[in-house]
């Protein structure tokens, strides 16, 4: 009798968990395009370093022409694992390396190159790189990535049709060699090499050539296929942003789309293409002496952080290496600084209380709101898959104040919100009051507000693709940290007193020599800026600063005279450029090759960044 009634005691559990199970709502199926497994892991790395070293290190120049001579690449010092002890301290996940820029020097001894560290004179010719620094990596736990630009000015083969195979052998070398890679960068420039000749890629043989070794890697480029430019290098990803992308019909380089799409993404996009934000923690993207005092300031990269990280974005920050070979004291002081303030501002999270939705999925604890609050990425917060706008409340344990929010979507299933806004209880009034409102959320989103002491938040999603399905909020009360950057504009120990502006006749002319960056002239494109500096004088260079902003139209090249009559023009400058200032338009530094003398100066545009009649000009100064 009595096992009778264990047996029928364990057929009634059986029946109860059976029906329990199948009775579960299953979870929402994926929307739209979704990311791989690699994408997701990537994504979660949010921020890791980014490493310019190369001649243009001690060339004191952005982009080199490839004739420079290897042998100017000396390193007196180089320690990568000093690099990757400072990353790691830095809260960095990995390092990305620029093995090859666009002057073709390459920092391992390729066969297929005879400009590379084998013909400089560091370690006599038998240095490696990107031997080192893998390897460094690899002891500092820290993931290994590699910049090749497909443009080479020095490469004999660029502008033929077997430069392509020529590029895809050095892939395959890098890529082969040095242990796992975790993201291929490729610059989309491409420009003349040598003898001026052009170069159509084949980006079908090169993504082809980074699968084959590393089948994981993350591929970066204007529209991926891994990961996308996100339209400017100022650190600034769109409010509204997107991981989806159309990229049918476009390619890396000139055949991208609009710089704005790429900020923001698409709505619905055919691909998942998340954004990366790069940016340099030096005006440049090399290293130079003349910027060891411009290093960006605290408060600006944590404005970064949350325009980057803060707005679905990773951060790709770039930190040179100096000539030694060594990230410099200044910049690592600053990182420091940088890892203390985000470890201050993210240490307290205050979201913790009893917290309810309007609409749960099945109403099944399983997709209930506590999972917002249990740390755990796979569980998550989800409705009904015909319920598109939803709310939860979170009531905190006592009154808080509090200034930012972060929020995460489990994208795995695909980014769906568009539209949402974050409420607070008032207790004076006994209503919601908006804090803040916004659109898309993403991997993470951290909106940021003036602070508020209430003890209740809510989350009203007002638009959404498809059922929402969020897995994380976290509160916090971060200190104020306010961007401070600014741009040296008065000319270096000369006085503009006595300056006056002869062309252009028209416009507040004065404005390009007042020592001011909040405004700025602009000129006709065919009209040449001339300067009647009062008396004679002697200078080494001159500046230009550019308008701030991608889409402006800005000089790419130019001309520059001087004059002692404004009669009688010598040429200083002939068909100049101002390198990368479509993507990173800072002050542009000129040093000449010997001091002149002058009374009359003239800059000549001969090419603007973006196509228009106008170009933009803050500032024209001399370098003493």
């Amino acid at each position: 009798m009595k096992t009778r009634i264990i047996i029928l005691w364990i057929c009634s559990l059986f029946l109860v968990t059976f029906f329990s199970c199948k009775n579960e709502p299953a979870p929402p199926q994926p929307y739209g395009a979704i990311p791989s497994a690699s994408q997701i892991e990537w994504q979660k790395m949010e921020y890791y370093m980014f490493v310019h070293f190369g001649p243009n290190t001690f060339t004191d120049v952005e982009w080199g022409d490839g004739k420079e001579d290897p042998r100017v690449f000396n390193p007196t010092d180089l320690d990568c694992r000093q690099w990757a002890a400072t990353a790691k301290a830095a809260g960095m996940k990995g390092i990305i390396i620029t093995a090859k820029h666009h002057d073709g020097f390459c920092l391992w001894p390729s066969k297929y190159s005879t400009h590379t560290v084998r013909e400089s004179p560091w370690k006599d010719g038998k240095g490696d790189v990107l031997k080192e620094l893998s390897e460094a990596c690899k002891e500092y736990g820290l993931k290994f990535g590699v910049y090749l630009s497909p443009w080479d000015q020095n490469h004999p083969d660029y502008g033929t049709p077997a430069y392509n195979q020529t590029f895809a052998n050095t892939l395959n070398e890098v890529l082969s060699g040095y242990g796992e890679v975790f993201e291929q960068w490729f610059d989309g420039a491409n420009g003349e090499g040598h003898k001026g000749k052009k170069q159509v890629y084949d980006w079908n043989l090169f993504h082809e050539t980074v699968y084959r070794n590393q089948p994981d890697a993350i591929i970066f480029s204007d529209i991926g296929p891994g990961c996308r430019w996100m339209g400017n290098e100022q650190g600034v990803a769109g409010e509204t942003n997107w991981s989806t992308l159309n990229v049918e019909g476009y390619s890396p380089g000139h055949g991208a789309p609009p710089v704005q799409v790429l900020n923001t993404g698409v709505q619905n996009g055919e691909a998942w293409v998340p954004a990366e934000t790069d940016v340099s923690i030096r005006p440049g993207w090399f290293y130079s002496p003349s910027t060891d005092d411009k290093v960006k300031s605290l408060e600006k990269l944590m404005d970064i952080y949350h325009t980057s990280v803060g707005r679905n974005s990773n951060l790709l920050l770039n930190v040179p290496a100096d000539r030694r070979g060594r990230i410099h004291p200044t910049d690592s002081i600053r990182l420091m600084e940088f890892r203390a303030a985000l470890d201050q501002s993210f240490k307290t999270n205050l979201a913790q209380g009893a917290i309810t939705a309007s609409s749960v999925r099945g109403n099944s604890d399983i997709y209930g709101a506590k999972n917002l609050l249990d740390g755990n990425y796979g569980s998550y917060w989800t409705t009904d898959d015909d319920i598109v706008t939803a709310s939860f409340e979170l009531e905190l344990s006592d009154y808080q104040s509090l200034n930012r929010i972060v929020l995460q979507e489990y994208i795995p299933l695909g980014q769906r919100i568009a539209e949402f806004n974050i409420k607070y209880w008032n207790n004076e009034t006994d209503t919601w009051n908006i804090l803040t409102e916004a659109t898309t959320i993403g991997y993470k989103r951290i909106l940021s507000f003036p602070s508020v002491s209430t003890k209740k938040i809510k989350v009203n999603i007002i638009k959404s693709l498809a059922c929402p399905i969020l897995n994380n909020i976290e509160i916090y009360n971060v200190p104020d940290y306010s961007a401070n950057a600014t741009q040296e504009a008065s000319s270096e120990g000369i006085s503009t007193a006595k300056w006056s502006v002869i062309s252009p006749k028209s416009g507040e002319t004065s404005k390009i020599m007042d020592g001011q960056t909040d405004s700025f002239l602009l000129v006709d494109s065919k009209e040449a800026i001339v300067i009647d500096l009062g008396e004679n004088i002697k200078f080494k260079g001159f500046f230009y600063i550019p308008e701030g902003q991608v889409t402006a139209a800005n000089i790419s090249r130019y001309n520059f005279y001087i004059s002692n009559d404004n009669k009688d023009w010598t040429q200083i400058r002939s068909n100049a450029i101002f390198n990368n200032i479509r993507n990173n338009p800072i002050r542009q530094d000129v040093r000449f090759d010997k001091e002149a003398d002058a009374r009359f100066i003239k800059l000549e545009p001969l090419e603007l960044s973006n196509d228009n009649n106008k170009y933009s000009i803050i500032e024209l100064g001399l370098i003493k």
